[in-house]
C-alpha cells in the first residue's frame, strides 16, 4: 500500500489520523479512536475484536473486497470467538487472514488503522454519536480535498478580511451620512464601493462575473475564485480606498486611482512570482490542520 495524504480530524474532542487515497481508499487511525474511550487504545481495540459480531463483520468485508483473504482461518476465530478464553489482535488477525481492512503501520503516523468501513463500525461500537461525527468530519475534509476552491482559499479568504473592517467603517461613517439614504439603502451603498473595487480590480462587477461564469456562481461568489495575488491586492484595495475616503476624495476619482493601483501591483505580484513563494510559506510554516481549526 502506497500512502498519499495524511491528515488529520477531530471527532468529539478526539484528534485522528486519516491517510486519504492509500490504494483508492481512505483509512482512518484505530489507536487515535480508541482513545475516545480510554487511554489505553490496544486493550480498546482488542476487546472490540474478540467480539463474535465484529469477527463476522470483518469477515464479510474481507469476503467482498480481499481475494486473497483466508476464509478458513476466518471460520476458526469465528467459532472460537464465543468463548470466554478468546483473544484477538489486528497482528493476530492480519497474519492468519491475510487481511487487508486493517493494518499496522509505524513512524511518525503510526498505529492501527482500517478502511473507512471498519473503521465506522469500530467507531459505532464506542459511541453512535462518535461516529455520526466522525463521518461527518471525514466528509468534510474530503470535500476540501476534492475541491481546490474550499481547500486552498480558506487562507484566501483570510487575505480578503484583512482590511474589510477599515473599507466598511469608512463606508459608514463618511459616504453614507454625505448621501443620507435611508437605512434599508445602506445596502446598495456597500454594494456600490465593492462593485467599484471589483471593477479597478477585476474589470467587471459581481453580477457581471456570476452571469458569465453560471456554474462557478451556484457555489462561489468572485472573491472564492480569485488568486492569491488578487486577494492581496483587493486587501490593500480596501486599505486605501478606506483613506480616500475619509479624505473625501469623489468616488471617480477614487476608481481612477484605485484601477491604477490594482494594475501595478498585480504586475509586481506576478513578476515576482509571489502567488508561488506564499503557498510554499504556508506549506512549510503552517500545519495541515489549519483549514480544519478555522472552521471550528
Amino acid at each position: 500500500m502506497i500512502m498519499v495524504k495524511n491528515k488529520k480530524i477531530v471527532a468529539l474532542d478526539t484528534e485522528i489520523r486519516v491517510i486519504l487515497d492509500w490504494d483508492n481508499n481512505d483509512y482512518i487511525c484505530l489507536t487515535d479512536m480508541a482513545r475516545y474511550r480510554d487511554n489505553d487504545p490496544t486493550l480498546v481495540i482488542s476487546h472490540w475484536m474478540r467480539n463474535l459480531n465484529t469477527i463476522e463483520y470483518l469477515g464479510v468485508w474481507e469476503t467482498l473486497h480481499n481475494p486473497d483473504f483466508k476464509p478458513t482461518e476466518f471460520g476458526r476465530f469465528k467459532q472460537e470467538s464465543g468463548m470466554n478464553a478468546f483473544t484477538m489482535s489486528p497482528k493476530k488477525w492480519i497474519e492468519a487472514t491475510n487481511a487487508i481492512g486493517i493494518t499496522s503501520r509505524s513512524g511518525r503516523y503510526g498505529g492501527t488503522y482500517a478502511h473507512s468501513d471498519i473503521a465506522f463500525s469500530f467507531a459505532m461500537w464506542l459511541s453512535p454519536a462518535f461516529q455520526l461525527y466522525c463521518i461527518k468530519e471525514l466528509q468534510r475534509l474530503k470535500s476540501k480535498e476534492s475541491n481546490p476552491l474550499l481547500m486552498q482559499w480558506d487562507i484566501k479568504r483570510i487575505l480578503s478580511k484583512t482590511n474589510y473592517y477599515l473599507h466598511t467603517e469608512a463606508i459608514k461613517n463618511v459616504v453614507i451620512p454625505k448621501l443620507s439614504v435611508s437605512k434599508q439603502n445602506e445596502s446598495l451603498v456597500y454594494a456600490t464601493e465593492a462593485d467599484m473595487l471589483n471593477l479597478a480590480l477585476f474589470g467587471c462587477t459581481a453580477k457581471q462575473w456570476e452571469e458569465a461564469n453560471p456554474e462557478l456562481a451556484d457555489k462561489y461568489n468572485m472573491r472564492d475564485a480569485a488568486s492569491i495575488n488578487q486577494l492581496v491586492v483587493l486587501s490593500n484595495l480596501e486599505s486605501y480606498n478606506s483613506e480616500l475616503i475619509k479624505r473625501g476624495m469623489d468616488r471617480s476619482v477614487r476608481f481612477v486611482t484605485l484601477k491604477r493601483m490594482a494594475k501595478e501591483q498585480l504586475r509586481l505580484l506576478d513578476q515576482n512570482n509571489a502567488e508561488h513563494r506564499f503557498r510554499k510559506m504556508i506549506s512549510e510554516v503552517i500545519p495541515d490542520q489549519l483549514i480544519e481549526s478555522k472552521d471550528k
